[in-house]
């Protein structure tokens, strides 16, 4: 059996992993924000950030 470029044994396109792992690398953002984050916090900052809009709602009303 003649030895095909670009294919791993099993067949796979090495350039199709590549294009992958590149595509990956520019989407990692998502990842690294996701577990640099507390959710209890950021759920209790965005329940302060909610009251006290509600709180300052009701004072410019004309």
């Amino acid at each position: 059996m003649a030895k095909q470029t670009n294919k791993t044994a099993s067949g796979t396109s090495t350039q199709h992993v590549k294009q992958q792992n590149a595509q990956a690398s520019k989407n990692n953002f998502g990842t690294e924000f996701g577990s640099e984050t507390n959710v209890q916090e950021v759920k209790q900052q965005n329940a302060q950030a909610q009251a006290k809009k509600n709180q300052n709602s009701g004072k410019y009303q004309g």
